[in-house]
């Protein structure tokens, strides 16, 4: 077994929302755990955002200390050879980009996802004996086998997925924790129940001196009962507990169950079949979070009282000082919301997932019409590509918000591309880290939260613009009552 101290843990009664890309960093989900609660860090995307933050210069030094520590010294060397750049690259200078992940990747592709799963993990985790946890999209599943393995050579606690069905993962945890090799299957369009497409991954690989990782606790992401009833009786392995995200919830959400019909905002209709039914949760008799619009003493209140365990809180985080989004939007946002000036709007068609997303109005981002209009569509990222088979029977990417051309020619639908907004190239802005394209022109960033994100005005008050997580953890529990819970291996044996 690690050699890692297997200390007893609670279960957490507030779990920080994994919020991709890179707003939830290892420095928010220490300040979390170091707290006594479940800092997660976001696992999307961690390839492009290491190499960025080298070619930036890692001024602190934090990503070549976690790097130093990684145990197979040539992976890490071999990486700060492509992508550091010492004192940073030039502002107007492009990024050195990241291959795109595909079926079959590059072993420098795989080595540089390992590594950068490693390096949040630990960063967050460095200097304490709190629990951490990683957060994954079920879609961009490309990637999931190598982050893993990486997520848990640094330790990670609690794994989470949500944007889909992770029913293989369970499974996938138990070999990895033992060293075997794993397979996963891939979704791919147009494919047949006769076609077998699937991504491989083997640690024997990697030398590591444990015999053995320890196998963190597994939350599934969910929006209905149905599918937590589902995934609990039918997913590879153990599933440890749900993640209940009510619609209100930043990011991405479960389309509605009658289809997506809009209303006069243009938003989707959400009806009584996408609400929470907590007492079919409590039926499972697995321990239960509840997301979205829970954020407050008197949501966490609603929780305990319907049997959750605590509450999933994303959009109070995503703002404060420790986050990855940078300063200026940051000041933005808490200015707009002290106003009382925004709304959070849930579009139906910006993600190229084709899952519902929801974005914040502010100024010189990709919410703004003439700044998406003028915007050159590009997919240079390709996160969010959707596999689908070719009439060869290989397989091909292709994204509906790349260049509508390049799209159809693929097979696509033209109408797939309308109104789609490059995600991976906003998000990306959103934390610092926008890639300079042809033309001299920086991506402008996407911001996104939940609805219940004017909440944060009661946390500054009027006289400030800014606060720290420590912040909107007294703002939730103070006045609220500690459930009683025995306590539990942080091994998730």
């Amino acid at each position: 077994m690690d050699t890692r101290e297997i200390k007893e843990i609670m279960y957490p009664t507030i779990i920080q929302g994994g919020m991709g890309v890179a707003v939830s960093n290892y420095r928010l989900a220490k300040a979390v755990s170091q707290a006594g609660q479940l800092g997660v860090v976001s696992g999307t995307m961690l390839d492009t955002v290491l190499a960025r933050r080298l070619q930036d210069g890692d001024a602190d030094g934090a990503i070549r200390r976690a790097m130093n520590k990684f145990p197979i010294k040539e992976i890490a060397s071999r990486v700060l050879k492509d992508y550091f750049i010492e004192g940073g690259k030039k502002a107007c200078a492009a990024y050195k980009t990241v291959p795109m992940h595909s079926m079959r990747c590059s072993t420098a592709l795989v080595e540089l996802t390992i590594l950068a799963n490693f390096v949040e993990v630990f960063l967050a985790k460095e200097g304490h004996d709190g629990i951490v946890g990683i957060n994954y999209l079920t879609k961009i599943d490309l990637p999931t086998l190598p982050s893993l393995f990486g997520a848990m050579l640094a330790g990670v606690d609690y794994v989470l997925m949500g944007a889909g069905i992770p029913k293989a993962i369970p499974g996938i945890l138990d070999r990895l924790s033992e060293k075997k090799a794993v397979s996963m299957k891939i979704e791919v369009e147009g494919s047949t129940t006769e076609d077998n497409y699937h991504v491989d991954f083997d640690p024997g690989q990697f030398p590591i001196g444990q015999t053995q990782l320890k196998r963190p606790r597994f939350l599934a992401i969910v929006s209905s009962s149905a599918l937590a009833f589902s995934l609990a009786k039918k997913a590879s392995g153990k599933v440890d507990g749900f993640v209940v995200e009510h619609h209100c919830a930043g990011g991405h959400n479960a389309p509605p169950r009658g289809g997506v019909k809009v209303d006069s905002k243009g938003e989707p209709i959400y009806g009584p079949k996408d609400e929470i039914d907590t007492e079919n949760f409590q039926k499972l008799g697995l321990p239960f979070w509840l997301a979205g619009g829970y954020g407050t003493a008197e949501g966490l209140a609603k929780a305990l009282q319907a049997g959750a365990r605590g509450i999933q809180v994303g959009s109070l985080f995503a703002f404060c000082n420790e986050s990855g989004i940078v300063t200026s939007i940051k000041e933005k946002v808490i200015e707009l919301i002290k106003g009382g000036n925004t709304e959070v709007f849930t579009d139906p068609f910006a993600s190229a997932s084709s899952y519902p997303f929801k974005i914040v109005p502010v100024e010189s981002s990709l919410s703004d019409e003439q700044i998406y209009v003028n915007r050159k569509r590009i997919c240079d990222l390709g996160y969010l590509r959707q596999a689908y088979k070719k009439e060869d029977g290989t397989v091909g990417f292709r994204c509906a918000g790349e260049p509508v051309d390049a799209y159809v020619r693929k097979g696509g639908e033209e109408s797939d591309t309308c109104a789609k907004k490059c995600l991976c190239n906003g998000l990306m802005s959103t934390v610092g880290l926008p890639q300079v394209q042809s033309g001299g022109y920086a991506e402008p960033p996407l911001v996104t939260a939940g609805k219940y994100f004017h909440e944060i005005a009661r946390i500054v008050g009027k006289d400030r613009n800014s606060y720290s997580a420590l912040d909107v953890l007294k703002f939730i529990m103070d006045g609220v009552q500690k459930p009683q819970t025995s306590p539990l291996s942080a091994s998730g044996a």
